[in-house]
């Protein structure tokens, strides 16, 4: 059943290598890590949320608003099927509600901050900006061509991007939702800034990503979505 429909537009995706040790704490029953080419990954993204209605409703004000994630990469096997996904250390939103909302269908840890975003065109050029307010002002900032490329069969692009589950982990419980859309173009990066502080927004086990260079960053068209009702997974004792 589709429970949330909206856009999801600009993504800003900045990934990094972690010690797959860091994350098992965070490991929802049932899923395993799943690697790129032998590297456990993070990933910092923002994006827009846009058109976004609740079983087919629009909900005044909270149509159109940025999101801040912090995300690792899991699978699942299920009667031969893989299903491969994301788990989320904080999703970061700028209104009460919509973390209300997360919390209560999806167990999810969404936090309420201040929020802004920029998105300037102009010679050919794409700049995307995403900031939110803790002790201090944290940004992304991505520049690239404005001209999108087809995804690539294969590469980490689409590794990052094609994963179609979420699950989450709520003590000894694991909850699963699918996420539907099509396959994403994106746009060749010129460069970056990132001034975030990890260890304020997420912990003392994300402190390290303060010093750490990315292995890649990636911005993303998007597309529609559809974010199906969530299940509750039972296992054997």
């Amino acid at each position: 059943m589709k429970f949330l429909t909206a856009e999801w537009r600009k993504l800003a995706i900045i990934n990094y290598e972690i010690n797959p040790e860091i994350l098992k704490p965070y490991l929802p029953k049932g899923t395993k890590l799943d690697f790129y080419k032998g590297k456990c990954l993070v990933s910092l993204v923002g994006f827009m949320f846009l058109n976004t209605k609740l079983l087919g409703i629009s909900v005044p004000f909270h149509r159109n608003f940025e999101e801040v994630n912090l995300r690792f990469y899991v699978k699942k096997l299920e009667n031969g099927i893989l299903k491969r996904g994301v788990v989320f250390i904080k999703e970061i939103v700028p209104k009460k509600a919509l973390s209300l909302v997360a919390k209560i269908f999806y167990n999810e840890n969404y936090c309420t901050l201040p929020m802004a975003h920029s998105i300037i065109k102009s010679n050919n050029e794409l700049s995307i900006s995403y900031s939110w307010q803790t002790s201090k002002l944290n940004t992304m900032t991505l520049k690239a061509e404005n001209i999108q490329g087809e995804m690539i069969e294969g590469s980490d692009f689409e590794f990052i991007t094609e994963h179609y589950f979420g699950f989450t982990k709520n003590n000894n419980q694991t909850s699963e939702y699918e996420v539907k859309h099509p396959k994403w173009n994106f746009y060749n990066l010129k460069n970056y800034e990132i001034k975030v502080d990890f260890k304020e927004n997420y912990g003392a086990d994300f402190n390290f990503l303060n010093d750490a260079k990315p292995i890649s960053v990636m911005l993303a068209e998007g597309s529609g979505i559809e974010v199906h009702t969530k299940k509750n997974l039972e296992f054997a004792i």
